[in-house]
């Protein structure tokens, strides 16, 4: 014969159903994949000119390869190597911003931390439509830290500058409603 459960045994498993309901209605709305009702991969995007109108050097070819990793890593749509794409993005990167974020703790005028600001204005055209499923400035941004070679340190935060406004782009992208 088993023992009774205690009450702290009850309130345990009270817990554990509760928590297994909220995990199941809460993450009832979530699913993997496209959200725009697409079907993964169907579509082609090819990744068009990236032109740099600021004065950071080679920053264009990064955000063009940041913008073709995006692809893969969003899975919605299919990177066109060739001219066989549904959808053509072109992206014209306009100003680069570095603005004072955070100051050094005991001098105020100092600048410790700075959020660097990548503004491009995209452009995504249907292929075979001639349809504009995008035309709007984007933004990518990151943190960098004040060293005493500044231009390094942003030499070296454009992946990541890069990266963020690729995700921002292909996110669009991918939550059209088109």
């Amino acid at each position: 014969m088993s023992p009774a459960p205690t009450p702290s045994r009850r309130s345990a498993v009270a817990c554990l159903l509760a928590v297994t309901w909220g995990l199941l209605v809460g993450c009832g709305g979530y699913s993997l994949g496209p959200s725009n009702g697409q079907s993964a991969g169907v579509r082609a995007i090819r990744v068009g000119h990236v032109a740099n109108g600021t004065d950071e050097p080679r920053l264009a070819d990064t955000v063009s390869h940041a913008l073709r990793a995006q692809v893969h890593v969003d899975g919605t749509f299919r990177l066109a190597t060739q001219d066989d794409g549904d959808i053509v993005i072109t992206t014209a990167l306009q100003t680069f911003q570095r603005n004072p974020l955070t100051f050094q703790p005991k001098d105020i005028i100092a600048t410790r931390d700075y959020d660097v600001i990548l503004t491009a204005h995209v452009k995504a055209i249907e292929v075979g439509t001639g349809k504009i499923l995008l035309d709007q400035l984007i933004t990518g941004r990151t943190t960098i830290r004040n060293t005493a070679d500044l231009g390094s340190a942003e030499r070296q935060a454009a992946p990541l500058l890069a990266e963020n406004l690729a995700r921002n782009i292909i996110s669009r992208l991918s939550e059209g409603s088109w």
